[in-house]
């Protein structure tokens, strides 16, 4: 029997005990209590949230056996508290976190005869592990996977709960999995836990933190419009929410040789055509976005596995340009500037951040959020373009190979525009998911697409006129 909804074999179930560790009871932390909003706001389908990872084990050496990887696993759970970590409520009735000492946990093994599917099987079976919602008080906050071929485990599969960790976080779990398994350690455990995060932030000193961020916030909000899309343009479709895919191989060149060029991030230069395109697209003058905050640069922080990444707030304003001569490429100082402070200032509770609006909104008549996200999934920022920058006869044949699908639909969003990266060196895959009644299925493609144009223009040294980029927006310029 399996608990794995919708499962087609039969698989094994094991038992991953542990014993022996901390317990106690806090308030969430700032992080915990933002994805914990977003959760309520997208409730029944906040699996959207759910995080995966398949972690190979015959890559770099033979496979393992079960014993070996339940041991590891105990290891991994021990030495992270948030996955031994459920929903309580507070004795006041507010939301908090209960961390348990002892428990179980269940191991899914399937079965794989060919060893050249062992890859595939472990992909579809963290699909169905992360397919549908965690029981947030009463289920371990990890669903754990495996793939077994000729007595031997291949892969192991790690489904984790938003409210346990964001995706630095899981990067660190499978880093430590990966050393458990080889060697049986991995090294110092994090030096901060979260329940001495949310007790420090439940504090005098996290008050102050909170408030010097909310009022970069209030300064940002003050100067943009209410919010970049502000009234639909097309009838409600079922599913509402569509999800565009842009997979390009130029794009990693060109942001790289952009980001070199003018001594600003990679990161920074997407968020900049991104949200470009966004105020242009929508008439303003002012573009505010909100991309995620990763929240670690205190070295305490760095390999806690925790949700800390909150949104931050970039306030970017187009130059007055009458003669239209500005072109993109001139907003990459300010944006990356911009783009700095609004990180610094991402760490909040969200309680005070949701009363801040809801008082701006008074003040202003209209409800003020930007609907507008970014998040660049990718963990390392490479400073510069492998091979030297990229001709444009390079970038041209490069993005010969750029394909553009409709990838998933959601029936319910918290957003209206959610830009989020992933990739290498090799490609960089760019989806947004938007609100189908805000931006139509053909806006999304074109959306993407006209990132994409923005980017490797200007990389090959013809950036386009921020008076020209509303026509990039025309959905009759997607190809197909």
């Amino acid at each position: 029997m399996s608990p794995v909804a919708g499962a087609a074999v039969r698989d094994d179930v094991l038992a991953v005990p542990f014993a022996g560790g901390g317990r106690g009871t806090a308030p969430l932390t700032w992080g915990q209590r933002a994805i914990w909003h977003a959760i309520g706001r997208t409730a029944p389908n906040d699996h959207y949230f759910n995080l995966g990872r398949v972690l190979p084990l015959a890559d770099r050496g033979a496979p393992v056996d079960a014993a070996r990887l339940v041991d590891a696993l105990t290891a991994l759970v021990l030495r992270h508290e948030a996955l031994r970590t459920r929903l309580a409520e507070l004795p006041d009735g507010s939301p908090g976190q209960r961390l348990h000492g002892e428990g179980r946990l269940d191991l899914v093994v399937r079965d794989e005869p060919d060893p050249d599917r062992a890859g595939r099987t472990a992909e579809e079976l963290l699909a169905e592990l992360s397919g549908h919602r965690f029981g947030y008080a009463d289920e371990w906050p990890v669903r754990l996977g495996a793939v077994r071929h000729a007595g031997r485990i291949t892969h192991a599969v790690l489904a984790l709960c938003h409210l346990a960790s964001d995706g630095h976080g899981a990067e660190v779990l499978v880093r430590d999995l990966r050393l458990l398994v080889r060697r049986g350690s991995a090294g110092p455990v994090s030096p901060r836990t979260p329940l001495e995060l949310a007790r420090r932030q439940a504090g005098e000193a996290g008050r102050r933190s909170g408030e010097a961020a909310l009022a970069h916030w209030e300064r940002g909000l003050a100067q943009a419009p209410p919010t970049m899309f502000a009234a639909p343009v097309a009838a409600p479709r079922s599913p509402a929410f569509w999800t565009g895919r842009l997979v390009s191989a130029a794009l990693p060149r060109a942001v790289d040789a952009l980001a070199a060029r003018h001594g600003v991030s990679g990161s920074s230069v997407l968020l900049t055509a991104a949200a470009a395109l966004v105020a242009a697209g929508q008439g303003h003058r002012v573009a505010a976005v909100m991309p995620i905050a990763g929240n670690r640069a205190a070295a305490d922080r760095r390999t806690m596995v925790s949700t800390l990444s909150q949104d931050a707030l970039v306030v970017l304003p187009l130059p007055d340009d009458p003669a239209g001569t500005a072109v993109f490429t001139d907003l990459l100082p300010g944006a990356f500037a911009a783009s700095l402070a609004g990180y610094r200032a991402a760490s909040y509770d969200p309680a005070e951040w949701d009363a801040l609006l809801e008082r701006m909104a008074r003040e202003r008549g209209t409800e003020v959020h930007p609907y507008c996200c970014f998040n660049d999934m990718r963990l390392t920022e490479r400073s510069a373009a492998p091979g030297g920058a990229p001709d444009a006869g390079e970038l041209a044949r490069l993005r010969g190979r750029t394909v553009l699908d409709f990838p998933a639909t959601q029936e319910r969003v918290a957003c209206r525009y959610c830009l989020h990266l992933t990739g290498d060196d090799a490609e960089l895959t760019v989806t947004l998911t938007a609100d189908t009644a805000y931006l139509p299925p053909e806006a999304i493609h074109a959306h993407l697409r006209a990132l994409e144009e923005v980017v490797v223009a200007s990389a090959a040294g013809a950036p386009p006129r921020l008076a020209d980029l509303g026509g990039l927006l025309d959905p009759s310029r997607a190809r197909t």
